[in-house]
């Protein structure tokens, strides 16, 4: 990653309003490019980094670098609004002809040091690109009806109801990313699995968490109840490995213990007293004849 100059304010012929006549503040920002070849990457903070204060900084953003060519870079974030925010901020960022430049964006407050900026890693998830996986002009397609929706590889989106299986069980056709609406009075929230340890930021209910068309399998999922205390919610999940869990209880990751794919998961609300303590344990289930 190579620095370009931090970004200085503009020169003016009178003197600027202060901060409190104006309510403008300046805030500390600085740029990089980042060359990365074909394939796959995340872009993400190290665990342990400084969390995002009141004012929402420090926060990154990643674009397509103004002399990248038009649609080679695709960066897709786990919050709606495109913002890695600090502490567990992340971005998949997919290059179909490389290499390519991607601009870093940092903002941090105005009284923040410049170490204090937050540190990016890169993790390289695959090297090919599946043919699927190229973009396409295409719209996107319609919502599928049910507040559970999930983006199925080589599917596309897919939705279900609570308590309804969304993905095929047995396909071996991974889920890359899904979102969850408030329905039936629930409003919840929820992560997605990326990794051994590595869980995606909780993302707020009705946004999507994962990524569409980028051949990025998730691994699993979490998901628990905002702000009702009287129900919580309940998983199901099957992997690529024919592992099935179920009955895993709300803001515990649904995974296979060898970190399979996931292909199909179920969300269940339940009245609290009701709720099961602790997740079952994960069973390898039989495949049907095809």
């Amino acid at each position: 990653m190579s620095d370009v100059a931090e970004t200085t304010a503009p020169a003016a012929s009178h003197a600027p309003p202060s901060p409190a006549s104006s309510g403008v503040i300046e805030l500390r920002v600085s740029g990089h490019l980042m060359t990365l070849d074909t394939g796959l990457f995340c872009v993400f903070q190290p665990p342990g980094a400084p969390a995002a204060g009141r004012s929402g900084l420090p926060g990154v953003r990643l674009s397509p670098a103004p002399a990248a060519r038009e649609g080679t870079v695709r960066i897709a974030t786990f919050t709606p609004d495109g913002w890695l925010p600090g502490g567990d901020g992340a971005a998949l960022v997919q290059v179909t002809q490389g290499p390519a430049q991607v601009l870093v964006t940092i903002y941090q407050a105005p009284d923040a040091p410049p170490a204090a900026a937050p540190r990016l890693q890169v993790l390289r998830l695959s090297a090919e690109l599946a043919a699927d996986a190229v973009p396409v002009a295409a719209p996107a397609p319609a919502r599928p009806s049910g507040p559970v929706l999930a983006h199925v590889q080589r599917t596309g989106d897919v939705g279900a109801g609570f308590g309804e299986w969304v993905g095929v069980r047995g396909s071996k056709l991974w889920i890359e990313g899904f979102g969850i609406a408030p329905a039936e009075g629930a409003v919840l929230e929820y992560q997605a699995v990326l990794g051994k340890n590595w869980l995606s930021p909780w993302v707020e209910a009705g946004a999507f968490c994962g990524s569409r068309g980028m051949a990025l399998p998730l691994l699993g999922l979490a998901a628990r109840v905002k702000g009702d205390l009287s129900r919580t919610c309940v998983i199901a999940a099957s992997f690529g490995d024919g592992t099935l869990v179920e009955d895993v209880a709300e803001g515990t990751a649904a995974q296979s213990p060898d970190l399979a794919p996931l292909e199909a998961f179920r969300v269940s609300l339940r009245p609290r007293a009701e709720a099961v303590a602790k997740p079952a344990a994960p069973r390898k289930t039989a495949r049907r004849p095809r």
